[in-house]
């Protein structure tokens, strides 16, 4: 095939391979535990599935308005001002399929070709292959697990170019857990603005935070920094609503008409029973009872897995604010041996671990940070015991 510049360019990803060993072992009737998974293991309540059971009754089966219904772009304007205290207007918010499509949208409508986009890093791994999609350049800006992976002011710095036109920042963040407060927003508010850059701020995890912490967009800040920024949100981790895909974002009228064109070619409206569905998970008040007890299983098991693998020897993790996932330190093991085979990389790591004590995780190379490997911890009880029972013992048996 004579593919495109554009799709031979898009990289794989680096996880696929331990996820497709992961499925052959399961298939093959091994007892395999996934710490991969990127979605609540609960189930989506039960108030929200009958919403969109009676659309489908109702007869809600046909195209809405591309940018989402008129009440659902209201409960999402109603959810934005009580939550992050900043008012948008109908016409400056776009419903999508997921929060994917409203960073594709964004960075598609923002980007030149060569226009470069600041990415913290690690990275979600998608972040970097949307700029390039659309046409940017991603520059990866580090981190330090010493300053819980949040972007600094003096890692930002010297990567501003004249090309620079995005940075894109994450909180709470996938893959770290990390949890931006309003002082280290503060500082990256200030510097976007003296450098004429736009901010993308991907908010997807923001009503799961932990030890007390409170969830900061910087879109509320000062109204300079609002009218540089689009917030992205959606129900898919708050509600496990991850197969519903209904993202939102909000922002600048002029960049959301943009979106919303854009997205009429591409794939017209999202989802009409899901929009019902979404609607009634922002609007019924027993959200906030739904969204706590997941917040307080999430934090138990959380504080577990942090315990038990700063406890073995050759594994160190920081406490993670936000999201659901742990990033492990794993770079003391590498140069060591298993069966003849050499740990010296995460993803050596990941391999290893799999197929001889039938774990998943997911290498920290597939988000620019080889010495790490992530865990979910979206997943029981039963299982974070079970499989950090086995990290141990695989880790104790290295040479």
């Amino acid at each position: 095939m004579n593919l495109s510049h554009k799709a031979r360019n898009i990289s794989p990803s680096p996880t696929l391979a331990v996820d497709a060993k992961a499925k052959q072992l399961k298939s093959e009737g091994y007892d395999v535990i996934g710490f991969g998974a990127g979605e609540p293991d609960f189930d989506t309540p039960d108030f929200i599935k009958s919403a969109a059971v009676n659309a489908i009754n109702q007869g809600f089966t046909k195209y809405t308005p591309v940018a989402g219904i008129p009440e659902l772009k209201k409960a999402v304007a109603d959810v934005l001002r009580q939550d992050i205290g900043v008012s948008y207007e109908a016409n400056q918010i776009i419903v999508s399929n997921g929060a994917k499509q409203c960073l594709f949208n964004a960075l598609y409508c923002l980007c030149d070709p060569g226009d470069e986009v600041l990415v913290p890093l690690p990275y979600w791994v998608s972040y970097p292959e949307l700029v390039k999609l659309c046409g940017g350049t991603p520059v990866m800006v580090p981190t330090s697990e010493a300053q819980d992976f949040k972007l600094k002011a003096d890692a930002i710095k010297p990567l501003i170019t004249k090309k620079t036109k995005v940075l894109i920042i994450n909180s709470p963040n996938n893959p770290t857990g990390s949890v931006y407060t309003r002082e280290d927003l503060e500082e990256i508010a200030k510097l976007a603005l003296e450098n004429d850059i736009f901010v993308i701020s991907d908010e997807i995890y923001d009503r799961l935070v932990y030890d007390g912490e409170t969830h900061v967009s910087i879109a509320s800040l000062n109204s300079d920094i609002y009218n540089r920024t689009l917030v992205v949100n959606g129900v898919s981790k708050a509600y496990a609503m991850t197969g519903w895909r209904i993202g939102f974002a909000a922002g600048p009228r002029e960049l959301i008409k943009a979106m919303t064109d854009l997205q009429s070619h591409a794939t017209s409206n999202p989802n009409s029973i899901a929009q019902k569905a979404s609607l009634e998970a922002l609007t019924n008040p027993a959200r906030k009872q739904v969204i706590e007890a997941m917040v307080r299983e999430f934090s138990r098991r959380r504080q577990y897995m942090v315990e038990r693998i700063n406890k073995i020897e050759g594994l160190s993790c920081r406490m993670p604010k936000g999201a659901f996932y742990v990033m492990m330190n794993v770079s003391e093991t590498f140069g060591k041996y298993i069966d003849g085979r050499i740990i010296k990389d995460s993803t050596t790591f990941a391999e290893a671990l799999l197929e001889k004590y039938k774990v998943a995780v997911v290498p920290g190379i597939a988000f620019g940070a080889d010495d790490y490997v992530r865990l979910s911890y979206a997943t029981s009880m039963e299982n974070i015991e079970k499989g950090l029972d086995r990290i141990q013992q695989f880790v104790g048996d290295l040479k």
